[in-house]
């Protein structure tokens, strides 16, 4: 694997880590809050459940070993979901503590323990027997490396195959570095390398390689393959406007030398979107707009990505649908939006957005970027996979309509919030679900 130097070796202060590591005092003070709560609403709020009042006392009691090894046994990318998860809406929002105290810091905690595992080499080994299975994985982002990870620990042989060049998919290269650095996620892929998974990038499924090459060579495929590239929107000038996942990436390459306009319109309301105007005002934008065609009672961001926007001084506006990218010499100028009326519920659930005949007007900008959500994964057409809303469609083990082929992660996400520890989860149970496959056929053993 290659080193993350390539990556991550020029990117400014403005987008390092938000939160530091807590000290071990810090973290001594704050385990010791907890009040270990038997049955606790934290681990059921979890989508992974991890014991979280264990993990925390172990903290208390110094024994980070043991607290890494308690998170380890529910989700194996617990460094980076302290990080991503939306703790405010998970774990921590469930804290018994919160209705008239502080919630417990359980983030800053579980990344405390991961911080050491990482530091001391304490990662899970695999202590089952070899079972002579194999199964190719699709794509190494959080759900393929927390499958992979949880079939070799069962003792399984298992390869991952990935398109891009480094791996940790959205983690690597689509989560803004103030919430994950490219270390975190690529020293992940490693811990998982490091379980006797093989990890081959550079392999595009579908050009390089077939599901029917790898049903001949493979007992099981697991399908990981996210979504697709941002839509459209179909307007004049769009050719001008940049994708939003790519202004990530290219801010997690090389900060530095990222071209960011004085006054920049971030189009959506997604926490990609809020990430993208993070990235543009941190970076030296004058003014950030976010233009979204609802209300802020609709937006799919989390409230406290909202009220970080906010704080970060990004503008708002809302009821506004782009209509044309003006353009001089190739540029954009501005944006020409219309005033919009909420209507009856759409497919979404949500007011389905009618644009004002007339209501035309100008937003000036210098850059546009759009943030709008990815398209559904074309690959289900092409294997002949059955869909639900346009995502590949699994029954409760996370088997496609083909035996032997499963899927994961946010390609089969018909319903849901898509999040990377809902992907974590699928990897597991999917995992748990090949084994249990496996076990109910007749499979010789013979391992060299």
């Amino acid at each position: 694997m290659e080193s993350a130097s390539s990556i991550s070796r020029n990117t400014t202060h403005a987008l390092a880590e938000q939160l530091s590591p807590l000290t071990q005092n810090a973290a001594a003070i704050e385990a010791d809050r907890c009040l270990y709560c038997y049955d606790a609403p934290c681990t059921h709020a979890c989508p992974t459940h991890i014991d979280i009042p264990r993990f925390i006392k172990k903290i208390a009691s110094n024994n980070l070993r043991g607290s890494a090894e308690t998170i380890f046994a529910s989700n194996l990318l617990g460094a980076t979901c302290a990080r991503v998860c939306p703790v405010q809406e998970l774990c921590e929002g469930a804290c018994v503590l919160g209705a008239d105290h502080k919630p417990i810091s359980i983030g800053r905690l579980q990344r405390y323990a991961m911080d050491y595992a990482r530091d001391h080499r304490s990662y899970p080994v695999v202590n089952a027997s070899p079972t002579g299975r194999s199964i190719a994985v699709i794509g190494a982002g959080p759900a393929g490396l927390s499958c992979a990870g949880e079939l070799a620990k069962l003792g399984h042989t298992v390869t991952i195959f990935e398109k891009r060049t480094q791996p940790g998919g959205l983690s690597t290269y689509g989560i803004i570095a103030l919430r994950e650095p490219v270390d975190v996620a690529l020293n992940e892929a490693r811990m998982i390398e490091g379980l006797g998974v093989t990890i081959k990038t550079g392999v595009d499924f579908g050009k390089d390689l077939s599901l029917p090459a790898l049903q001949k060579d493979f007992d099981a495929v697991v399908l990981s393959v996210g979504l697709g590239r941002t839509p459209g929107l179909g307007i004049e000038g769009e050719e001008a406007i940049i994708d939003g996942l790519e202004f990530i990436e290219a801010s997690k390459a090389n900060a530095a030398s990222l071209k960011v306009g004085r006054n920049v319109i971030v189009i959506g309301a997604g926490n990609t979107a809020v990430d993208c105007a993070t990235i543009a005002r941190r970076l030296g934008a004058d003014r950030v707009t976010m233009v979204y065609r609802r209300t802020d009672r609709e937006m799919s961001c989390y409230e406290h990505e909202y009220d970080f926007a906010r704080k970060e001084g990004i503008e708002f506006r809302f009821l506004t649908q782009p209509s044309r990218v003006v353009l001089e010499g190739g540029l954009a100028i501005g944006l020409e939006c219309l005033g919009v009326e909420l209507g009856a519920p759409d497919a979404s659930g949500r007011p389905s957005p009618m644009a004002v005949k007339g209501s035309e007007f100008l937003l000036t900008a210098d850059q546009i970027v759009k943030a709008i959500g990815q398209i559904k994964p074309s690959l289900a057409a092409d294997l002949g996979l059955e869909t639900m809303k346009g995502f590949i469609e699994v029954d409760a083990s996370f088997q496609t309509s083909l035996a032997g082929v499963y899927a994961i992660g946010d390609c089969i996400r018909a319903s849901g919030a898509a999040s990377t520890v809902m992907a974590v989860q699928d990897g597991k149970l999917a995992a748990a679900a090949i084994h249990h496959w496996f076990a109910q056929q007749s499979a010789p053993v013979e391992v060299n």
